[in-house]
Parts: structure tokens; C-alpha cells; sequence
């Protein structure tokens, strides 16, 4: 399943796919947890407000691409260890990186993202927001 969902992001992010493609995945009160110094920094609540969140996540990032994933399962939770590359799209630059999200599940939905950056600073500097946040 989280493959599909991946899969789907890399799809909206390109503009090859409707939020819909995600949003199928999602409990009703699913949340994303960002990283409070990212342009599309804080928590996002909800469907409606996760589908805020991937407007915002496309509008600074013109392509995403997963290098390298590793999971992790345990009952009703997931560790993603990630390798992927993003294109900036304000900019054209590209950052590759790393992350972990701990995603948590409920009757077959993803109830909860919270990613772990390796480089926030590096994914700021791509960006070039001089660390704009979204509150």
C-alpha cells in the first residue's frame, strides 16, 4: 500500500496525478506533521487539510523521486527510511537527501506521517525561502 501511495505523490508532484491518488489512503483525521522551519512546515489535519499540505509541498517541489526506500512493520506502524532526489521549483535546484517518516495505520488508513529530515537546513537552502514558515 505505502508503495502505491509514494508512487502517487511522485505522480501529483509531476502534475501526472490528482491529490485523489493520495487522499484514498488517508483516515479521516489523518495528520502530517512537518517540520515547523519548512515553507509547508506544522500539522496538517485532516483530508482537506492534508490536500492544503500537497499544494503546498508542489508548490515548492517541481519532481520527486525515491532513490532508495527501506520499511520497517510492526502491528499498525511503519518506518520508511528514504533516499530521494527533489527539484526546487521556484529555482530548478536539486537536493538529494534522506528522511524517516513514522506512519501509523487504523483499519487499512494511514492515520499519521511524521518525517524526520536528515538535512532540514539543506532542504531550506535548496528552497533558497530564507526559512520561511507557513505560520
Amino acid at each position: 500500500m505505502l508503495e502505491n501511495f509514494y508512487a502517487a505523490e511522485a505522480a501529483y508532484i509531476r502534475g501526472d496525478a490528482g491529490i485523489e491518488a493520495m487522499t484514498d489512503y488517508l483516515a479521516a483525521d489523518v495528520l502530517m506533521a512537518q517540520a515547523p522551519a519548512l515553507p509547508y512546515g506544522g500539522d496538517w489535519r485532516g483530508r482537506d487539510d492534508f490536500a492544503r499540505f500537497l499544494t503546498a509541498f508542489g508548490d515548492a517541489w517541481s519532481a520527486l523521486e525515491f532513490i532508495e526506500q527501506r520499511f520497517v512493520a510492526d502491528i499498525d506502524t511503519v518506518a520508511v527510511y528514504s533516499r530521494g532526489r527533489l527539484t526546487a521549483r521556484a529555482s530548478g535546484r536539486v537536493l538529494e537527501t534522506e528522511l524517516v517518516q513514522w506512519i501509523t495505520f487504523r483499519d487499512g488508513l494511514i492515520t499519521a506521517f511524521r518525517p524526520f529530515y536528515l538535512d532540514t537546513a539543506g532542504v531550506l537552502a535548496t528552497l533558497d525561502t530564507g526559512g520561511f514558515r507557513r505560520d
